[in-house]
């Protein structure tokens, strides 16, 4: 079900929050963020406004203040059952409260209750977060600022009654009723290159010529309806790097916030010819998101695709990449789950073929978004023997449930690894990169004109690549220094990942100031070791930051353990509340809480709640201006729609259901009698549905040479092939030499033609390419250089033999 749709409001009366601006201060791959709220009461009665807050997964809570009229009220952390009784005996009392408590189904999402607020009065909350910054594919760092929050969804039969679930409104992006400013100041060890992002930039500025500092901001005017996303790029980013925060003046030695803390960085970067080697074992599992907000478009704008039809489209991709030996299954989910097999299934050129004509025929029809099912499924189908599993996650959505997700996935992380994939603006942080972090995989995340393929291949390139074995990580420190680790053991790394490493050095050495650390592991039967020092006595507080996240990891840690215990032992409970408590950092069991005591007076006039919206991307790209995607794709099946309805009247302060009565009900049966009004635009069933398409598409040829290669990786001279190359079968057919197989020059073929035409794409076909060159190699062909040169000479490019791999 539906947790909440729509924005609530009385009277049409405007929401009360009126700007957000955002600083951000990065330091090399950790950011500090902190964000002002403005809010102002134009009602004529007191006011209680609830906003949730969408923060990124990872990030940990570290301040919250509240600021009416002239009065700063600076929150602290307590216990969340008190901090709620004291929250609700404020407002009782006629005092002004703040809340901020994490979502009982969600870390990404911080529901804040304002509390009530006077007629005319203004307030500002402040909320500060550090977080560290998920590095992608491409060596960037990335910065997300969540905006959309898509509906979550309680699965069915789940107790929904604790009313504990954050509840999100939605707007019609572009009317979103408030403003963003930000700021950002980056600082790193190794020189910036570049500082990226999804939305306009002002120019970046270089604070020193060695160009390790500089600032950005966004440009004037934006409005919040996307995800902000910035992305740095460092220069020498595969620098391991070690930093040392000094400990908290005012807290006692020995306690987390009163020692050092050291965080370790690793970011390896692999030899090329371990990059070009690829395993030929491996069963890989996609499991992909067909809920009915798959019908979205990638983009906004002409001739974007929906999401549905790209993911085919990487499915295509993946299935003719995959090594021959492996194995392989495609589960569809949403509110239920569908598999290609009953099992995984050998890859083959019958099961390839089979595969694909079932990836055509799939579509986004399968409700809501519930994962936890197919998941459990998955899991209770035993490994294969010298196969290790891979699984492949595409969702665009939330769940309601994501720690039960990521605590199922953690207890099954010995048995494979998964790459996740995060689409659209509403993918859950939380969901893309929990399950990715648990499964020792990675995590991708497909926004504004980003295409699917590249990304996704990346990750294939990863999971074929030999894993890191025999991690060990020693500290060598004085024997009066101690090192307690604060984050679980490194099991995996390899090529794009970082590992980040907290531990608590307590102690103090009369004699050396430095201490160091050794990482060894197991690249492809070749051993690795770095060696880092650091300083034992660092010299400046750098904020905490450090000291949060190391919380904030320890806490996760503790939270699952006592999620596992279900609440039958109270010792990690406990632990949890005390370091939250004493870090300033929030936890599922605590809330920070803030109450202006004013002159003790009660406020006048009936208390109001308002639900301040967040905004959400809607179902058909620009089609549904104003309309909330989530009531028709999830909680109404376009099916049921007949029975249900007579009238949808939406705007951005209003939903209303008509009731059909019982005869124009039964004379609606079979189609849709009932017309769907979004501001003053009506829709039939036919602008939702995602039929099969009835005229024959213009094809990429790109995707339609990779269609026609078989699953050992060869290609056939064919009509469709030539086709690819624009020559007819007979111009084709000609220049091939003489005692060279048919197969073989067709093959010859397809690979200067990518690599003459495509190599702008390559990262997409790069596998297949490989595929095709191993093919030709077990040929055994003598005349391979007279086969390039002549198919040079055809398709007019200048390929050598050597860069083909031959």
């Amino acid at each position: 079900m539906v947790n909440c749709c729509g924005l609530v409001t009385v009277k049409n009366e405007p929401v009360p929050l009126k700007s957000i601006a955002v600083e951000v201060s990065v330091q090399g791959h950790v950011a500090t963020v902190s964000s002002t709220l403005q809010y102002e009461n134009q009602e004529q009665s007191p006011l209680e406004a609830i906003f949730v807050f969408p923060l990124p997964g990872e990030a940990a809570v570290c301040r919250f203040s509240a600021k009416i009229g002239q009065t700063e009220v600076v929150a602290e952390v307590q216990e969340k059952q008190k901090a709620q009784e004291q929250y609700d005996d404020a407002l009782s009392s006629g005092q002004q409260a703040f809340l901020l408590e994490e979502s009982d189904e969600s870390p990404d999402v911080f529901k804040l209750s304002v509390g009530s607020l006077p007629p005319g009065e203004k307030a500002s909350v402040s909320l500060d977060y550090v977080t560290e910054l998920a590095v992608q594919a491409d060596d960037g760092l990335r910065l997300c600022l969540p905006a959309v929050l898509n509906p979550r969804y309680q699965p069915q039969g789940s107790d929904s009654g604790s009313g504990g679930s954050a509840q999100v409104s939605s707007v019609p992006a572009g009317s979103v009723p408030y403003s963003l400013s930000l700021s950002a100041h980056v600082s790193s060890p190794h020189p910036i290159s570049r500082v990226e992002s999804n939305c306009p930039l002002d120019p970046l500025n270089y604070l020193n010529t060695e160009k390790t500092q500089a600032t950005v901001s966004l440009a004037a005017g934006h409005q919040f309806d996307r995800d902000v996303e910035l992305l740095l790029y460092y220069q020498d980013t595969h620098q391991p790097t070690a930093i040392v925060e000094a400990a908290q003046a005012s807290a006692k030695p020995g306690s987390l916030m009163g020692d050092p803390v050291v965080m370790l960085s690793l970011y390896p970067e692999f030899p090329k010819d371990v990059m070009s080697s690829m395993t030929s074992h491996g069963e890989f599992l996609f499991v992909v998101d067909r809920s009915g907000s798959m019908e979205c478009p990638m983009h906004l704008g002409s001739g974007s695709l929906d999401r549905i039809s790209s993911a085919r489209e990487t499915l295509l991709l993946l299935l003719k990449s995959l090594p021959m030996g492996c194995y392989f299954n495609i589960i569809g989910f949403g509110s239920s789950y569908e598999s290609f097999f009953p099992k995984s299934v050998e890859y083959s050129q019958k099961t390839m073929d089979e595969a694909l004509q079932k990836v055509k025929e799939m579509r986004a029809d399968l409700g809501g978004t519930e994962i936890l099912q197919p998941l459990k499924h998955i899991y209770s189908q035993p490994c294969l023997p010298d196969q290790p599993r891979q699984l492949f996650l595409f969702t665009d959505g939330e769940v309601g449930n994501t720690k039960e997700v990521l605590d199922l996935v953690k207890t099954n992380a010995g048995s494979h690894r998964c790459f996740s994939f995060g689409i659209g603006e509403g993918a859950s942080t939380a969901l893309i990169s929990g399950v990715a972090k648990q499964a020792r995989g990675h995590a991708q995340f497909i926004t504004g004109q980003d295409r699917m393929q590249p990304k996704v291949m990346q990750s294939l390139r990863f999971a074929l690549q030999p894993a890191v074995v025999d991690i060990s990580v020693k500290w060598n420190v004085p024997k009066e220094v101690s090192v307690t680790l604060l984050s679980p053991p490194i099991r995996v790394v390899f090529q794009g990942q970082r590992a980040l490493l907290y531990a608590q050095l307590t102690g103090e050495s009369s004699g050396d100031t430095e201490g160091s650390v050794t990482v060894k592991y197991s690249l492809a039967k070749q051993p690795v070791e770095n060696q880092l020092s650091f300083s034992l006595k660092p010299a400046e507080d750098t904020g905490m930051a450090v000291h949060r996240l190391g919380a904030r990891t320890l806490i996760q840690s503790l939270e699952v353990e006592e999620r596992e215990q279900d609440g039958e032992k109270e010792g990690a409970k406990e632990k949890v509340i005390e370091l939250s408590v004493q870090s300033g950092v929030s936890s599922a069991f605590t809330a920070f809480i803030a109450v202006h005591k004013g002159d003790g007076e009660a406020l006048q006039g009936q208390l109001l709640r308002r639900h301040v919206p967040t905004p959400m991307l809607n179902l058909r790209g620009c089609s549904l201006t104003g309309f909330s995607s989530s009531v028709l794709e999830r909680d109404m099946k376009l099916s049921e729609l007949d029975d249900r309805a007579d009238q949808l009247v939406c705007s951005a302060s209003e939903f209303v259901v008509g009731t059909k009565s019982m005869s124009a009900k039964k004379k609606a049966e079979g189609s849709l009698a009932s017309r769907v009004k979004v501001q003053g635009g009506f829709f039939s069933k036919q602008d939702f549905d995602s039929p099969a398409p009835t005229s024959k598409p213009v094809r990429d040829p790109l995707l339609q040479l990779i269609s026609l290669q078989k699953a050992s990786g060869s290609w056939v001279l064919e009509a469709a092939l030539a086709e690819v190359l624009v020559k007819t079968e007979e111009e084709v057919s000609k220049p091939k030499p003489a005692q060279v197989d048919q197969e073989v020059w067709a093959t010859v073929l397809a690979l200067v033609w990518l690599y003459g035409f495509k190599m702008e794409a390559q990262e997409e076909w790069q596998f297949l390419a490989m595929k095709a060159v191993s093919w030709i190699q077990a040929q055994k062909v003598a005349s391979v250089s007279e086969c390039v040169q002549a198919g040079n000479t055809l398709l007019g490019c200048q390929v050598q033999k050597d860069t083909l791999g031959l």
